[in-house]
């Protein structure tokens, strides 16, 4: 199970449950965007990057960390790429840096060379299997380290949890959604039409108010598409050397838009 490919998906649909995990207020999440970063002198790159969306300089930069398997390397690698990166962006933001463990066994602390630096309050070490189901987010992050046997039940609880709280239809198709998804992955023998049926899915996802939020999703996909398309021609055009202002005309863009796609390019 690519449970790294899991969290950062979970992160990047539902950043809230991110801060639910470091004891945060979920409304936190309004004020940040999770991203990625590349280091370049050594070709690192931060795959889970929650960056501040204020100037506010008291809000810190996370580095997220999803770490399943012993890794003797893995801290020798993460400072790394977090001071290298602090050498390159000299962000004006404080850094935190987040470890997801399932538990403490598959930790590897090397603390002759980073103990001091792990008792930073900096530094926040978090073990799935120590967390109690406080809420929904929490519940959800929990199913991934769940047993094959255990999980479905615990499944089937969330999506009865994220029908009881959840008021947005468009998140609560994405949450359950992807309490399928994690369950299929749980579950490779499965069918998707087993599991459906497993986790009580087969009539929800007939009912008009699913049908409308996957409608509702399907629009912006379109539209999310056709954005990116146009941003990828004007980046094109930028190379081969046409005008802002042709490449403006083009695309529809304005000028000022191109001008910071010509920067990103000049940054890359």
């Amino acid at each position: 199970m690519k449970t790294d490919t899991i969290f950062y998906s979970l992160f990047q649909a539902f950043p809230s449950i991110f801060f639910e995990l470091i004891n945060h207020s979920p409304a936190e999440a309004d004020t940040y965007e999770f991203t990625s970063r590349e280091v370049k002198q050594l070709a690192f790159r931060l795959d889970g990057v929650f960056l501040p969306t204020t100037k506010d300089p008291k809000k810190p930069f996370y580095i997220v960390e999803v770490q399943f398997q012993p890794d003797d390397d893995l801290y020798f690698r993460l400072f790394a790429e977090l001071f290298l990166y602090l050498r390159q962006y000299k962000t004006p933001h404080p850094w935190q840096v987040v470890i997801i463990y399932p538990s403490r066994n598959i930790e590897r602390e090397e603390n002759l060379q980073f103990g001091e630096i792990l008792l930073l309050e900096r530094v926040k070490r978090i073990y799935l299997d120590e967390l109690g189901e406080s809420s929904l987010g929490v519940g959800v992050v929990k199913l991934v380290i769940e047993t094959e046997e255990a999980a479905p039940a615990l499944a089937k609880r969330l999506i009865t949890q994220a029908n009881q709280q959840l008021t947005d239809a468009t998140i609560k198709r994405d949450l359950i959604n992807l309490i399928e998804t994690i369950i299929v992955y749980k579950l490779p023998k499965k069918s998707r039409e087993e599991i459906e049926a497993m986790l009580g899915l087969s009539e929800l996802k007939q009912t008009k108010v699913y049908q409308e939020a996957l409608e509702e999703g399907e629009a912006k996909g379109e539209v999310k598409g056709k954005v990116e398309t146009t941003r990828k021609l004007a980046l094109n055009l930028l190379r081969i050397g046409m005008s802002l202002e042709q490449i403006a005309e083009v695309t529809e863009l304005s000028v000022e838009q191109v001008q910071a796609l010509q920067k990103e390019i000049q940054e890359s």
